[in-house]
This record gives structure tokens, sequence and C-alpha cells, in this order.
């Protein structure tokens, strides 16, 4: 097969799968059962324990003795497909290419059936999500720590025959991120801090097309020529790992013993993704999957004796998260937005062994327009309460537990917008429980 046409064969074939790739927001807020109880109100600056260095590196200096937390959160997705339509494509498809090796699609061509899909829920499995954490503070000035997380992460998986291939099939992203950070104490009031960030990333995806199509490709010179494709056949087959190396910086202004604010921000490297990469049987050594700069802004308020109130505002730049590429071709568009979420807590310390807290957090998608079924995404509200036990004056055990509550989405996913099929209409909904334990100690 001439190269040139391999190109345009590729372009095509790209479209099959380009819109399933990572259609929804996936990043990972649960870095602890305190945070958990809470809804992450406050997170950058309550620094009750080691946790807080997932999201303020300045936050350390607020401790005056070694501290060490451990825990695990456990994620149950409620995700439904329901009241589908999928349109599968038949007929020919006709294809112009230029000189400079533009594609255009005619959208006169193409034909479709209509097929009605079966409801279907449960694509997304529990997941377990852990944590670690320690700082150690060298003396009044200084302090250090390490930290191991995740930041992003995702996974659906349709059953094999669900009518929708090319839509349904297997999306899984995990990712770990191991922190080394330092912090700085300027004086009483005012610290700062940073690190560095090393993001381990894996990717697992599959898609088949399935449809009848002869596909005309008319162009210059010697790329006139078609292609058929006929029932069902692999459309994408990737499973990939990388390391991006990220940074983060903070800072914490303490107006006094009740009351201090944080403000910190998250560099995310994009992520070179090597391993089994295929498209329509075309082999590439990686993907390049970009990810966003987080920034946050919290504040703690101590308004009785025993009370506090505390409140987050976290900035994710998933605008940067516009396309998925390999080292030749560009595999989809997404043109996210950026998004906020906006976070309200309280703590009550009963006595020396409990302490409760509850929270609310009202969490924005990235996704605009280019919706989809494979990671359905809407706005969020998070319903959190949690409580610790003080085990002795050194140990404590955190749980946590949230009631996420999504919208209904009316979903109209595409391969090409000029093109009547492939494509899939449906209404996606997604709730999911959250609930987390996690073990803290100072010595």
């Amino acid at each position: 097969m001439n190269t040139t046409f391999s190109r345009t064969l590729l372009a095509t074939s790209t479209l099959f799968i380009s819109a399933t790739s990572m259609a929804a927001g996936f990043q990972v807020n649960e870095h602890s059962a305190t945070g958990l109880g809470r809804a992450f109100a406050g997170e950058a600056v309550i620094a009750d324990n080691a946790s807080v260095l997932s999201r303020n590196a300045a936050a350390m200096m607020m401790f005056d003795k070694d501290a060490i937390s451990a825990g695990m959160t456990v994620v149950k997705p409620d995700v439904s497909v329901k009241n589908g339509t999928y349109y599968r494509p038949n007929g020919t498809i006709n294809v112009s290419v230029d000189f400079s090796q533009n594609v255009t699609f005619d959208s006169a061509s193409g034909g479709y059936d209509s097929v009605n899909l079966a409801d279907v829920d449960g694509i997304a499995p529990t997941a377990v999500v852990p944590n670690f954490y320690y700082i150690h503070p060298i003396n009044e000035k200084f302090a250090v720590g390490v930290a191991a997380y995740s930041n992003f992460g995702t996974g659906t998986e349709f059953e094999s025959d669900y009518a929708a291939p090319i839509f349904g099939g297997t999306t899984k992203v995990q990712s770990m991120n191991l922190g080394l950070s330092l912090a700085y104490r300027v004086n009483e009031h005012l610290s700062f801090g940073g690190g560095i960030d090393v993001i381990y990333g894996m990717g697992d995806l599959y898609r088949d097309i399935d449809g009848d199509v002869t596909i005309n490709v008319d162009g210059p010179g010697p790329i006139d020529t078609s292609k058929n494709f006929s029932g069902k056949t692999t459309a994408v087959d990737i499973q990939a790992t990388g390391v991006g190396l990220g940074a983060n910086i903070g800072m914490v202004y303490e107006v006094n013993e009740g009351n201090r604010f944080g403000l910190s921000y998250k560099y995310s490297p994009e992520i070179e993704a090597e391993g089994d990469v295929s498209f329509m049987k075309q082999s590439y050594d990686a993907v390049y999957l970009p990810l966003p700069d987080i920034a946050e802004f919290s504040g703690f308020h101590m308004i009785t004796d025993k009370t506090a109130i505390h409140y987050s505002i976290q900035w994710v730049g998933w605008s940067a998260f516009d396309t998925i590429e390999t080292e030749s071709a560009t595999v989809k568009e997404y043109n996210w937005k950026d998004s906020y979420h906006y976070s309200i807590g309280a703590t009550h310390y009963l006595n020396s062994k409990w302490i409760l807290r509850t929270g609310y957090m009202y969490d924005q998608t990235p996704v605009d327009e280019l919706t989809s079924i494979s990671i359905p995404d809407s706005d969020r509200q998070w319903f959190s309460a949690g409580f610790t036990y003080n085990w002795s004056s050194n140990t404590a055990i955190d749980f946590g537990f949230t009631y996420l509550i999504g919208e209904d989405v009316e979903v109209h996913e595409f391969i090409e917008e000029s093109l009547p099929a492939p494509a899939v209409t449906a209404t996606t909904h997604a709730n999911a429980v959250l609930a987390a334990i996690q073990l803290s100690h100072s010595f």
C-alpha cells in the first residue's frame, strides 16, 4: 500500500476511534479519608495530618513532629446508558485529499442503519485508590516530605456484544504520583513550599468498528483508490505506559492560630505513553496525553473554641487537554474547557477522642460540546461526612464517606460531524459512593 494512501486511510480510520478515547474529566480528588469526609473543603491549608502534602507543600511547616499517613478510598460508580440509538454505517463514503494531504468528507455520501441499543448499567467497575504521606521537620525553618497518591484515573468496560462497539469497548487510565517536597518558613505567618512529581501512567483502550462501508479516496496522483470494511473489526487496541515529570509550589499564610489561608499550584506534564499502539492495523510507537495544571485556594477559620469552617476553590486547566496524538497523527480533538470546583465544610472538635466533619462540593465538568457514552460526565454534587477517632495522642483513625450525584446528559456522539454514521444518541447518568479509611501517626 502506498504511503500517501496509508496516511489517508489512517486519517479516515482514526475518525472511528477518536471520540471514544478520553471523553470525560478524569481527575482523582480522593487523596485522604479526612479530606473525603469534608468534601475536600480547606484541603490546602487544614493540615490535620500528613495528607495535606497532596495539596500544599508549604503546610508541612505546621508540623513540629514527624508525621505519617496511609489509607485508601473505595469508589463504587453507578453509571448508566439508556434510550440509545446507534447509527451503523453502510454504503459508500467519498473522501477528497488535496495536494497538502488535507482530508475532506462528502457529507452527502454514506448511509446507515438505525439500531436501538439495550439499556446498560454497571459499566464502571469499583476502584481502590491508595495513598501514603510522610513529613519530616528538619528544624524550625525547613521540612521535607514524600507522597504517593493518584491525581488522574478512570475506567469503563462495555460487554463485547454491545451493539455500538466503536463507542463502547474498554477504557482504562490509571496513574500514580510520587512526590518529593521541601518547605521553608519565612516568619511566624508565612511559609513557602514546592517539589517535584514523578507521574507514572498506564492506559488500556480497545474499540471495534462494525459496519459495511466502502471508502473511495479522490486525490492527486497515485492516491486514487478505495478500501472496503465489512462486519466487525478492531479499530483501536492500545496498551501503553509512560512517565512524566511535574512540579508544585504553594504558600500558607497564618493570620493567627485559628485563621489561615493556603494557595497552591501544580504543573502537570504531557505523558508520552509507549507500548502496543494500533489504529486499524497501523502501528505507532506512542501516544501523547496532555494533563491539566491545578490551582487551589483554601481557607480555615475557628468560629468557636470547638468548631471551624473551611472552604476551597480549585481550578483545573482542562483546556490543555485539547488532543490526543501519536507521533504523526492527531487521534482526537477534545476542545475541553477549564473547570472549577467549589467546596465548603465544617469541623467540630467534640472532645479529645472524637472529631466530626462534613462538607459539600459543586464540581464542574470540563466537557463542553463533545459528549460521550464511554466516560459519562456532568456537573456533580458531593455530600460528605466523616470522623476521626484519636486512638492516642499520637495515633488517629479517620473515616470518610461521600455520595456523589451527577446529572442526566443527552449525548450525541459522532466520529465525523459531516457524516451521519457512525454515531450514537443516548442519555447517560453517573452517580458514585465513596468510602475511605486512613491511619495517621506522629512521632
